[in-house]
């Protein structure tokens, strides 16, 4: 029998529930059991899916119900908000989605790195902001059991490879880790997939995304220009999904493959069931 198939170790495709926006989240749970899917990434924070200005221990057995009657799981809370903003509500925000995620049982929260503080760089922003803004965000986490993925969004302040190790070394935290998403690196030209091996003990959870280069454009404009690369549902873009995967099962990975939906062109049901179907292949 292939590893690949044991109940403990295999992979399984979820979404991340933002481009849901306001709708309430039965029916985003609904949309998941109706068309195959095993998981659920759920926006949390002010006014989304698990509101933290409202979520109390009823809400959260509702969901808890909700979830296991549709037979799926909740593979992370994700509140992607700018922890390095300087305002105390998001930090205190950030603390009661950590409370909500030990309540209904998950054991992830995904967020961001922060944006760079303006008149900082990147580097300089990791060394001076993030460890007062994350430390007692992690020591909360590790309280309850949680452990924190960032998403790699370039745009943030891990936008590369040497910015991870730096945020690693100046918060080294074994709660601390990745929310692995391979779109970000591939259009600048980094290697996810030996991104994979390096940080095998960081990735927590996985975004499934792809993007789309256009070498037309590319070859027009050249790569400080933009416009020539766009997000994309899995399937239409550049990253090879059998590979990656497969690359995942050889560190142990056994979580989630979670469709974030960016492409805009697609709408969003049609988006997330073609995505579900192309991953399917491999897990």
């Amino acid at each position: 029998k292939s590893r690949h198939d044991s109940k403990e170790t295999k992979m399984y495709v979820g979404l991340l529930t933002a481009p849901f926006g306001k709708e309430p989240i039965d029916k985003v749970i609904a949309f998941a059991a109706e068309n195959g899917f095993a998981g659920l990434e759920i926006t949390a924070g002010p006014g989304a899916h698990i509101d933290t200005t409202r979520f109390n221990d009823n809400e959260a057995e509702r969901v808890k119900e909700l979830i296991a009657k549709s037979n799926l799981k909740i593979s992370s809370l994700a509140y992607y908000a700018n922890i390095c903003d300087g305002r105390a509500e998001t930090s205190e925000h950030y603390l009661r989605v950590i409370d909500a995620a030990a309540m209904l049982g998950t054991d992830v929260v995904c967020g961001m790195a922060g944006m760079p503080v303006q008149g900082k760089s990147k580097e300089d922003t990791i060394k001076e902001i993030v460890p007062k803004v994350y430390r007692p965000i992690l020591d909360h986490a590790a309280e309850k059991g949680i452990k924190i993925a960032m998403e790699n969004w370039y745009a943030t302040n891990i936008q590369h490879l040497g910015l991870w190790d730096l945020i690693f070394d100046v918060v080294p935290d074994k709660h601390f880790g990745l929310n692995f998403d391979p779109s970000h690196l591939m259009w600048q030209g980094i290697d996810y997939l030996g991104a994979v091996d390096r940080y095998r003990d960081r990735i927590f959870h996985t975004h499934a995304k792809d993007t789309e280069v256009k070498q037309h454009v590319l070859r027009h404009v050249g790569y400080l220009a933009g416009g020539w690369w766009r997000y994309v549902i899995p399937g239409f873009g550049e990253i090879d999904w059998g590979v990656y995967i497969e690359r995942l099962y050889a560190i142990g990975y056994k979580g989630v493959l979670s469709i974030e939906h960016e492409d805009g062109a697609q709408g969003r049901e049609e988006g997330f069931i073609r995505g579900l179907r192309h991953l399917k292949q491999w897990v």
